[in-house]
């Protein structure tokens, strides 16, 4: 059984800003939670948009952010600034960022007397694409920084887990907190329509990207040395296609779109079948528990597994656990008192697979790119991980998308005029679907998930060669740069 060798290397990254850097995540995480889980819902039940409309819309923008993110990937990659080539662009986004994220979710509230549903899709339109625009520059320099962060493996690993753990923390808020403001709304206790408790929320997501997502920008350092030439954004390009490992990764990533669609449909099955938003709160505490355990599990794994390995472990072990849920519920996917157990235990054993799951293919991410440093002599954060941001959206827009145009199909109808969407009924046992949608069917389709990694060869003594070979060339060049800059003083 092959794994990844563990080496003695040199430290470089204390603690305070490791965890920083996981705080800054959490602010980046709670407007995103929303966005994603949420996007749909928000669209169709509160902007009174048609849901084809937004099935439309969501798919168009992630053809365009299969161009958008290289690009920004690729400008990225050409930064050279005192401060480092990721930072600067860290500096300048929470700004705008928190701007657009406010007004995307506050289009609603703005254009509460328009009756005009075109008008209403120009706003979507409008007001997502600004905000995708924003996130992404600030998402794409982010990740990379936990490549360039440091060159030892273990600072990487214990950054990218930070930011993983301390965004669970802090952007796993958003949804329960939301659900608990929609059923404060509904019940009449706040006096907020939805309109109004998601324009608070935008604003909260806000005001955390403000204060909380700047400090990657201010409280955090690159140390990687880079190379002084700037790549063009074709060489840029051309890498990303020659570095077989990455795409692999991406490969793997876009199969695995169908299991995102679970999260989507969870507001719909606690809604229209158990009549309570909230019971996401009860659901969600023992996953919120295991899923800290989970990021323990990452050093326990890697020690007696390959990182492929690992991800086919819990890709595995999620489609079994859901599969049993499933099956247990389905005669009684209406009743609470079956139901909120079986998911509570579902959400557990995911959870705990999950948080291992987005520690370990993040950190290869980093191992490509010193991959194509090791081939070419240029490093490509920017490129490598715009193409995870890209492929991320890409899946959440996949899965909107599709679950906007499944909608219809197993009996949720919104009318186009605006008024509340309701269940049709009509021959489709909407109940069941949403069960199904909740529990087996999307984990068992994402096993095609791990067809790639079957070619994926990064790991093992061809990844310990190439970390060994990267660290003698890094001091070379730190040696090189010094002694330019003495020759540059004395002159």
């Amino acid at each position: 059984m092959e794994k990844e060798t563990q080496v003695q290397e040199k430290r470089y990254v204390g603690p305070k800003e490791i965890f920083l850097y996981g705080v800054a995540n959490g602010g980046q995480v709670f407007g995103y939670n929303i966005v994603s889980m949420q996007l749909s819902f928000f669209f169709t039940m509160v902007f009174g948009i048609p849901s084809a409309a937004v099935a439309v819309m969501v798919f168009v923008l992630g053809i365009w952010d299969a161009f958008n993110d290289p690009i920004m990937g690729g400008l990225i990659d050409r930064t050279r600034t005192r401060y480092g080539k990721l930072r600067p662009w860290l500096l300048v986004v929470p700004i705008p960022l928190s701007i657009t994220t406010i007004l995307l979710f506050s289009g609603p509230v703005i254009l509460q007397d328009v009756k005009s549903t075109a008008i209403k899709i120009v706003y979507m339109y409008i007001s997502y694409i600004i905000w995708e625009f924003f996130y992404t520059i600030g998402d794409v320099p982010f990740w990379g920084l936990s490549a360039a962060i440091s060159p030892s493996t273990r600072d990487r690993t214990n950054a990218i887990t930070s930011a993983r753990f301390i965004s669970g923390i802090i952007g796993g808020l958003a949804s329960p907190l939301l659900s608990v403001m929609i059923d404060l709304s509904n019940n009449g206790v706040i006096g907020w329509d939805l309109k109004e408790v998601f324009c608070f929320m935008g604003i909260l997501a806000g005001a955390m990207i403000l204060l909380l997502f700047s400090l990657a920008g201010t409280k955090c350092r690159e140390r990687v040395v880079q190379s002084e030439e700037r790549p063009n954004l074709f060489q840029s390009f051309a890498n990303m296609f020659k570095n077989r490992p990455l795409l692999m990764i991406i490969f793997s990533n876009v199969l695995g779109t169908v299991t995102r669609i679970a999260d989507v449909f969870n507001t719909y099955f606690y809604i229209f079948v158990l009549d309570l938003a909230s019971y996401s709160i009860i659901i969600g505490i023992p996953g919120t528990i295991t899923g800290f355990l989970g990021y323990g599990l990452v050093p326990i794994l890697k020690r007696k597994f390959s990182n492929r390995q690992i991800i086919a472990l819990c890709t595995f072990s999620k489609a079994a656990i859901s599969v049993i849920v499933f099956l247990i519920g389905m005669n009684y996917y209406d009743k609470a008192a079956v139901v909120v157990p079986l998911l509570m235990l579902q959400g557990a054993v995911n959870s705990l697979f999950t948080s291992v799951t987005m520690v370990v293919p993040t950190e290869m991410i980093g191992d490509t790119v010193d991959y194509m440093e090791w081939k070419t002599g240029k490093r490509n954060e920017g490129t490598n991980f715009a193409v995870l941001t890209f492929v991320s959206k890409l899946t959440g827009s996949l899965s909107t998308s599709l679950s906007a145009a499944i909608l219809p199909l197993i009996g949720i109808i919104v009318p186009s005029d605006g008024t509340d969407p309701y269940l049709n009924g009509a021959g489709v046992n909407t109940s069941f679907w949403l069960w199904g949608l909740i529990t087996a069917i999307p984990p068992v389709i994402g096993l095609v998930q791990l067809i790639p990694y079957i070619f994926y060869d990064l790991q093992g003594k061809k990844l310990e060669k190439i970390h060994s070979d990267m660290r003698i060339r890094r001091e070379e060049l730190a040696q090189s740069a010094t002694a330019r800059a003495g020759k540059e003083g004395e002159e």
